[in-house]
């Protein structure tokens, strides 16, 4: 694994424009079918009511945001949800809980039912339920967890102006117990939270030089919501997705760089761009956990238009089916 220092990034990110993005089309293409996407689809299995601070976060409980609070989602729902997804083409469901970490109790014992009955369904299986103990990281492997999401954000040093109520060595520590459980690990982060550009270099500093390479990098867009710290934020330019996608590209070659948060806003000429660019992962279908998506259909017009096709599950070259 070729491993770059943050000024080595630097001067890949600062390129110009086009010929960055012809030098990432030229790694994605030499390291990837550029023409298959993955397309995945995220629910929210546990909405609201969370203690975390993270100030984008609209399902933090100390803001106003008018999030509809529920608890953990029947077994049934989600596996009708699944299969919904696989039939529009999915080929991976992450769920997602708003919990800061992970606790032995019932719910947990839920959430395993869940992995075990998707996973029957031929998709990989993500979460994202906050930190977690190796231990249990190793009850969701053991359920046929195929990946893990928890996202660095932002940067180390901009990371206290956007959550306190958990340290980035945290994040970190949650992501060598997911990698140490051998489950796939996704991490990324998300632009258009006040940071500086040399922190969103240092984002792709860190997670480039993990010990082994995320599997998946999500590259989100900031949706500012009402009632959080961050609600008056602009929106991110496309060149600026485009400049992290490619950037990414170039120095994760393997990795599955998805095009999440903020891609409502996009029209289909700059999501072509970031598909050019490297990305080859949409979270498809209406919802985000909370927050505006295309939907399936849309997206499966996009995908024909541009000549592209869903990508199979469990493609990863080291990794095979979990077996229960």
């Amino acid at each position: 694994m070729e491993t770059y220092s943050k000024e080595q990034i630097s001067a890949i990110y600062y390129r110009p424009l086009l010929e960055l993005v012809f030098d990432a089309a030229a790694v994605h293409r030499s390291n990837n079918d550029h023409r298959e996407v993955q397309i995945s689809n995220l629910i929210s299995i546990k909405t609201g009511g969370c203690k975390e601070d993270c100030a984008y976060c609209p399902q933090a409980a100390r803001y106003n945001t008018g999030v509809n609070v529920h608890g953990l989602m029947p077994l049934e729902t989600v596996v009708a949800t699944a299969v919904k997804a696989k039939q529009a083409g999915a080929s991976r469901l992450c769920m997602g809980a708003a919990w800061r970490e992970v606790r032995n109790n019932r719910d947990f014992d839920k959430v395993l039912e869940m992995v075990k009955e998707v996973n029957k369904l031929d998709m990989e299986v993500c979460c994202t339920l906050g930190m977690l103990t190796y231990e249990q990281a190793m009850r969701l492997k053991e359920a046929g967890l195929y990946a893990y999401n928890h996202n660095l954000d932002t940067s180390e040093e901009h990371y206290e102006t956007i959550i306190t109520t958990r340290t980035y060595e945290d994040r970190l520590n949650t992501l060598h117990n997911v990698r140490k459980a051998n489950i796939t690990v996704c991490s990324g982060g998300i632009i258009g939270l006040g940071e500086s550009e040399d922190d969103r270099i240092s984002m792709l500093h860190v997670l480039s030089n993990l010990p082994q390479q995320p599997e998946s990098v999500p590259i989100n867009a900031l949706v500012p919501v009402k009632g959080t710290p961050l609600e008056n934020q602009p929106r991110v330019p496309v060149w600026d997705m485009v400049r992290m996608i490619a950037t990414a590209r170039i120095i994760m070659p393997k990795t599955v760089i998805r095009l999440s948060a903020g891609r409502h806003e996009m029209s289909m000429p700059e999501q072509a761009l970031c598909f050019l660019a490297g990305a080859n992962s949409i979270f498809a279908g209406d919802k985000l956990l909370t927050t505006p998506n295309p939907e399936f259909d849309q997206d499966r017009m996009m995908l024909d238009i541009l000549g592209l096709t869903p990508r199979k599950p469990f493609k990863e070259t080291n990794q095979l089916k979990p077996e229960v």
